[in-house]
């Protein structure tokens, strides 16, 4: 893909895009590639002016945008073309300036397929049912026996689960009170909630104990290990955590960013650097 020479910014559009680590990650590498992109945070609260935002898309100095909570269905849902996995899950991650137009697609879903879609999940617990839940769970069609959604917001699970009905994944909602009894029913549990941001955050699980060879996916990243990831550890589980997702997440930006091959390198030492420096 190649872009008008004046075309150089790239940002990550979200409530919070000023407190992740996105620009950090891609700014050296945009250094070593010799180029000259850079990658800026755009904050946007939920209740934001999104029209505003997608006329700033469209700016002839623009290459894109991530998009990160809680617009990712936004995303989806005003680009001008879609991939399919796009137009399957309702949401996005990646919003790409052709002319006047916007392309979507979801690298948090690519991310998922390369970390959990080599086998088969009989039963899952998908915490959360924002755009990183609909990814995974578009991610894991036909692999997946049956699914427990939760959400704090009941009528969101309810929606997601219509969708994974509609793939022929059976299953059902629970509230967030009786998130510890599903877990010990999981061979899979997907934490696509906010929860572990915090060092405070315990599992969600709390102190429930897992079943053995159960696998645990986590979405967070930080500064600190979530405490879903301490669980996982001390539980003696296998587990991928949020530093793994957003590097499986930004490789699968490199073809659809026309990046060549040397970039995947270039990102995993800037993570390096990035979980050294804490």
């Amino acid at each position: 893909m190649s872009y008008e020479d004046n075309a150089t910014r790239l940002f990550i559009i979200g409530s919070h895009a000023s407190h992740t680590m996105s620009s950090d990650l891609w700014n050296p590498v945009f250094e070593e590639l010799g180029n000259c992109w850079t990658y800026q945070p755009w904050d946007v609260p939920a209740q934001g002016e999104m029209q505003d935002v997608r006329n700033g898309l469209l700016a002839a100095d623009v290459i894109g945008a991530n998009v990160t909570m809680p617009h990712k269905q936004w995303a989806a849902a005003i680009a001008d073309e879609r991939s399919e996995q796009v137009s399957l899950s309702g949401a996005a991650n990646l919003l790409i300036r052709q002319d006047d137009q916007l392309s979507a697609y979801n690298t948090d879903l690519i991310a998922v397929e390369t970390g959990l879609a080599t086998k088969s999940h009989d039963h899952v617990l998908l915490l959360g049912a924002g755009g990183a839940a609909r990814a995974a769970l578009v991610a894991l069609k036909g692999r997946i026996g049956t699914i427990i959604i939760t959400d704090r917001h009941r009528d969101v699970a309810e929606e997601l689960l219509t969708l994974a009905k509609g793939m022929g994944i059976p299953g059902r909602t629970v509230d967030f009170s009786q998130v510890a009894e599903a877990a010990t029913q999981a061979t899979l549990i997907i934490n696509a909630t906010p929860i572990g941001k915090d060092p405070k955050d315990p599992a969600p699980w709390g102190k429930a104990r897992l079943r053995p060879g159960t696998f645990v996916y986590d979405f967070v990243y930080c500064e600190h290990v979530t405490g879903t990831i301490l669980s996982a550890i001390d539980q003696g589980l296998e587990y991928s955590d949020g530093w793994e997702h957003l590097l499986l997440q930004a490789e699968a930006m490199i073809p659809l960013l026309g990046l060549g091959e040397q970039t995947a390198a270039q990102l995993r030492l800037s993570l390096k650097r990035i979980r050294d420096s804490y």
